[in-house]
């Protein structure tokens, strides 16, 4: 079994020393410092920049510059999705935006972490889970949603939020680490 079929199925998996997620990568980076480097009032050609690595995009959406992932092929943003400047989306798994997703300044979406036992993190080695985003979320500025985290549709994330956990839908969340403080 390939790296990269390890790191799609959420195993352990080499991203350090493999040449494939390596290549995957630096076309993903390339992409993005093309976008990154357009005129920020050219929308037609960001657009294109952007269709080019994500793996599914809504009609309407807007990603403003700049923008960093790794892959993005693992990166699916639903309709009228809009994020704010400095998106940065470690996308080894699945990440996965609703309809109506508003996401401020600073946002970091992490499916990437690394073995506890340091001579396993020092190999290189790494595992990837899933982050999904309901619809008609808002996430506030410099919020950190780390790897296997699901929010629920129609909730809001506080800015300055760390999300560890699962966040339900229609409910107010903050913190470090983000918890429920509201219900809609």
């Amino acid at each position: 079994m390939s790296e990269k079929e390890k790191m799609l199925r959420g195993e352990i998996y080499n991203a350090n020393y493999d040449e494939e997620l390596e290549k995957e990568r630096y076309i993903a980076k390339d992409i993005c410092f093309e976008f990154n480097n357009l005129k920020p009032s050219d929308r037609e050609k960001q657009r294109e920049c952007l269709n080019k690595i994500l793996g599914k995009t809504g009609k309407d959406f807007i990603i403003e510059q700049p923008f960093m992932c790794d892959y993005g092929y693992n990166i699916e943003i639903g309709e009228n999705f809009y994020s704010n400047h400095n998106l940065i989306i470690l996308d080894a798994g699945k990440v996965k935006f609703g309809d109506n997703v508003f996401i401020a300044p600073n946002c970091s979406f992490y499916t990437a972490g690394h073995p506890l036992d340091v001579e396993k993190r020092n190999e290189g080695l790494e595992y990837a889970k899933p982050i999904e985003i309901g619809d008609n979320v808002w996430i506030g500025g410099n919020v950190v949603v780390l790897p296997g985290v699901t929010i629920g549709s129609n909730t809001v994330i506080g800015a300055g939020s760390i999300v560890t956990k699962d966040i339900p839908s229609n409910v107010v969340a903050v913190g470090n680490p983000c918890k429920v403080i509201k219900k809609l």
